[in-house]
């Protein structure tokens, strides 16, 4: 039996690569989107998770993300050292400056300061030079897609310099960085020095970075921190949490996306539910035999569902298949770097998938069940 249902489904063969192409539609439709959507909340915390060597972050208790930060006091540094429970706290800078290069063209970039002496949050990946020249006069480290935004169509080299905020910096080292949610240069140099970039305040410290000592729990000092400053104290993890909640609260980031996914969804069912159904009506006269000849509903139900399962498989399969050869093909574009396909995507896919088949075999199924062998006679 499971032969004879291989050979009606492949009977037609416009018919079985219809149903097929709407299957793989869909697929590429969810599984795509929600990838683009995932990568693009993991945008919005990358300069969270690029400092891996802090535990907790402190910040002001009205923080909204990492893009929202409020300066705080300066001898906030002092009293998060001096709760007990901390190995090392240190000061870490994160704001917005212009940076121009010598022939005028410039760029928006984020500017990062870390510590002097520690230099906590540097980028691991290094592509030229070494993290250890920040403590030169004037040096910055600029990131491969940063340095392609203020140096288009140039080959990479070290010690040019750029204008930020009246002062001269000095490219001395190239990274790989995790790319922002807005397509901007990623700038690295000293805590004291970025206090020049930037543009002057009052205050000028917006994060504390720290590191519990050992057999400390993070959740334990932080509350200590917490009661001896009155500052929120956060998980590295819950701090870019709390960032990806702001933008999926903010913006119109998950509406869009999530209408593009549902029309995946819905499309999927209706091309390959109506071409399935259409299928099974084009077959009732063989079912019908079948029925005659005294095969049972449940055969002819497997039958149905075997069908399915072939298309199923096969749809998701060509689906998920031209959404990774899209990641793959745009990894190289450097305002495309981040997005990826996460493992849970495709599981999410593969579900709904299944789901899309599943429906789209009941629709047809109903007609086989309540055939009777009589009318196919007439």
């Amino acid at each position: 039996m499971n032969w004879i249902a291989w050979k009606m489904l492949t009977g037609d063969r416009a018919k079985y690569l219809g149903t097929i192409f709407g299957v793989a539609f869909g697929c590429l439709l969810i599984s795509q989107q929600s990838a683009v959507f995932v990568s693009i909340l993991r945008r919005t915390a990358s300069q969270i998770v690029d400092v891996a060597d802090a535990d907790l972050w402190v910040i002001d208790p009205q923080t909204l993300s990492i893009d929202d930060l409020w300066a705080l006091g300066d001898n906030t540094v002092l009293a998060v050292r001096g709760v007990e429970g901390v190995e090392w706290a240190v000061p870490f800078y994160k704001g917005m400056v212009t940076a121009r290069q010598p022939s005028g063209h410039f760029r928006q970039a984020i500017l990062l300061g870390l510590d002097d002496s520690s230099l906590v949050g540097a980028p691991r990946t290094m592509l030229m030079g070494e993290v250890a020249d920040l403590r030169r006069p004037d040096a910055v480290i600029l990131d491969k897609a940063g340095y392609r935004y203020l140096f288009p169509d140039e080959p990479m080299e070290l010690w040019r310099t750029l204008e930020i905020n009246d002062r001269r910096a000095i490219i001395v080292g190239i990274c790989e960085a995790s790319p922002p949610f807005q397509s901007l240069p990623i700038l690295y140099t000293r805590f004291s020095l970025a206090r020049d970039y930037a543009p002057k305040q009052r205050r000028e410290l917006p994060v504390v970075l720290a590191k519990a000592s050992p057999g400390v729990s993070t959740q334990e000092l932080a509350s200590r921190i917490e009661a001896r400053t009155g500052l929120a104290t956060l998980h590295r993890r819950e701090f870019a949490w709390k960032t990806i909640q702001f933008y999926l609260r903010s913006t119109g980031i998950p509406i869009n996306f999530g209408i593009t996914i549902a029309l995946g969804f819905i499309v999927g069912t209706a091309i390959a539910g109506q071409t399935f159904y259409l299928f099974t009506i084009e077959n009732l006269k063989q079912f019908g035999n079948l029925k005659a000849m005294g095969t049972t509903n449940s055969r002819l139900l497997g039958m149905v569902l075997l069908q399915a399962a072939i298309v199923g498989v096969l749809g998701f399969g060509f689906g998920i298949g031209a959404a990774a050869a899209f990641f793959e093909g745009t990894k190289g574009l450097h305002h495309m770097a981040g997005f990826y396909m996460p493992l849970e995507v495709f599981g999410l896919t593969a579900v709904s998938m299944a789901v899309i088949v599943f429906l789209a075999s009941i629709m047809s199924a109903w007609r086989v069940l309540v055939l009777e062998p009589a009318e196919v006679f007439r």
